[in-house]
């Protein structure tokens, strides 16, 4: 039994397993369609396995932006095993795809995707990324999922300059009757500092904290995100415990391009990858995974805050493959 066929067994019998893959299912339908149909054409057109089967394969993969080099790695993996298993029918490859899919993804690293707690005191989650990719809303989803999970929660404003971004916070504070620490035309600094004070003091489990989405000026807002780490850091050592980095799934490679410049200015633990059900192409998830060896820690997969789930690879290959 091939691994394709083990998540499929697994998940059609457990039915808690069976609940959450169904929202892996409807929010990777688009990219499901438009990758699969490609594929089964492609097995349509070549019986049999051919150096023209794999160019266009490789095609194929390279424009669900898996990326280039997973892809030409994944191509001659694949290579391997047809010569090894002997292997001449297209139709025969199909499990191999994936199975090879789940392989490169893991790789024989530890990729954690759950939010690293503190073990005492309150965990502090900085959110970072460029606007428009979500950042707010993803902030507002993850205190609804940990405030259903018994903690407290704090809100912290840390974009002082986009018109809008606090009553945004505030709006999703009510939401998940959480409060908020905000303050108007403020250094975000000085906000943070009184955030994560009231943290501290009141005993709050975690602090979630919203930063401005400026990547035009690196010099600022290396500066910025120095200051906030440091003032963290005097309150609570070894916090921050997450920087989390927002990315539009939709923005597809652009997207790997702002995390490789963020990379360059602070310390990424963890990818949020927003808005997947809404693209075509969900290889973006293997090509974060290529590009820059971070977990992808949540994905998007719907507008409801439910929607924002922790990545499973497992549930993410089933629904991207599960019609093949």
């Amino acid at each position: 039994m091939g691994l394709f066929d083990k998540f499929k067994s697994i998940f059609s019998t457990n039915k808690k397993e069976k609940e959450e893959v169904e929202v892996y299912d409807k929010g990777l339908e688009k990219s499901r369609k438009e990758f699969v149909s490609k594929i089964s054409l492609l097995n349509l057109k070549y019986k049999k396995v051919s150096p023209e089967y794999f160019e266009e394969l490789e095609e194929i993969l390279i424009m669900a932006d898996i990326g280039v080099s997973t892809v030409m790695e994944f191509i001659d993996r694949l290579k391997r095993r047809v010569k090894k298993e002997n292997i001449e029918n297209s139709e025969d490859l199909k499990e191999i795809i994936v199975d090879e899919m789940f392989i490169i993804y893991v790789d024989n690293s530890i990729m954690v995707n759950k939010i690293n707690f503190a073990e005492s005191g309150p965990t502090v989650v900085l959110f970072v990324g460029v606007n428009g990719v979500g950042k707010t809303t993803t902030i507002g989803k993850i205190a609804s999922r940990l405030k259903e999970e018994g903690k407290k929660v704090l809100l912290v404003a840390g974009d002082t300059f986009r018109a809008g971004a606090i009553e945004q916070i505030r709006e999703w504070g009510e939401r998940t009757s959480s409060p908020v620490v905000y303050r108007e035309d403020a250094d975000p600094a000085s906000v943070i500092y009184d955030g994560v004070m009231k943290a501290k003091e009141e005993d709050y489990d975690v602090v979630l904290i919203d930063t401005a989405g400026r990547l035009q000026n690196k010099t600022n807002l290396m500066n910025e995100l120095e200051k906030m780490n440091k003032v963290i850091e005097k309150i609570i050592p070894e916090a921050p415990h997450e920087t989390l980095l927002v990315i539009d799934a939709t923005t597809g490679q652009n997207g790997i391009s702002q995390a490789k410049e963020f990379q360059k200015i602070t310390n990424i633990t963890g990818i949020v990858l927003t808005k997947l059900d809404g693209t075509a192409k969900g290889g973006i998830v293997l090509a974060i995974k290529e590009a820059l060896g971070i977990p992808v820690k949540f994905v998007g997969l719907g507008e409801q805050a439910k929607d924002l789930r922790t990545f499973d690879i497992e549930k993410y290959i089933y629904g991207l493959f599960k019609d093949m």
